[in-house]
């Protein structure tokens, strides 16, 4: 998290520095999907135009960087969802909804890997992890009622299925591509018979 993020409202931070995190972060959501989580912190500081020291002042480790994206990256995921809660076809919004998923995962390139590695924060992988699950368990609620998917389908199964897929394709130079094709396959059989 960036540091002024959660200063006292009479403390925000400055629209130049706010507009220096957006770039940051999109930039090392962009280096990350192309060289993975130990993408060089200059190579994305050079992206985002900003000096290593302006990247250092709101994000001063390595680790607070990757927990800004990822939870990013989570918060865009569950927006998705809340987009998709109210479409016409129920069974197609979960699986446009779980297709954004594995792609956001193959595209992580070892960000999930790398937050967890040394202890990490338990709290962010729990916490993202529930709002993940919650997303999906309501567009599944919505799916199973329209009948577009198997009775016995959990959100929890959906996400294990495309975590694996994704896990598997990540490594690959068209990961995210080559794991929505796959998640396609995989969706037929959770589609009832």
């Amino acid at each position: 998290m960036p540091q002024g993020a959660d200063k006292p409202a009479g403390q925000r931070m400055r629209a130049d520095a706010r507009r220096n995190v957006v770039r940051i972060l999109a930039a090392a959501e962009a280096l990350i999907a192309e060289d993975g989580a130990d993408a060089s912190l200059e190579e994305i500081a050079r992206r985002a135009g900003v000096g290593s020291a302006t990247l250092h002042r709101h994000f001063p480790t390595r680790r607070a960087l990757l927990e800004a994206v990822f939870k990013d990256r989570v918060a865009a995921l569950c927006a998705q969802a809340d987009d998709l809660a109210t479409a016409a076809d129920p069974g197609e919004a979960l699986f446009t909804w779980l297709r954004a998923v594995g792609v956001h995962a193959a595209a992580n390139r070892g960000l999930s890997a790398s937050l967890t590695r040394d202890g990490g924060d338990p709290a962010l992988g729990g916490g993202c992890h529930d709002m993940i699950l919650s997303a999906g368990e309501r567009l599944l609620a919505r799916a199973r009622a329209a009948d577009a998917v198997r009775p016995e389908i959990t959100a929890l199964l959906l996400l294990k299925l495309v975590g694996a897929i994704s896990l598997a394709s990540e490594r690959d130079a068209d990961g995210p591509s080559e794991a929505d094709h796959l998640l396609a396959i995989a969706f037929d059989g959770v589609r009832p018979r």
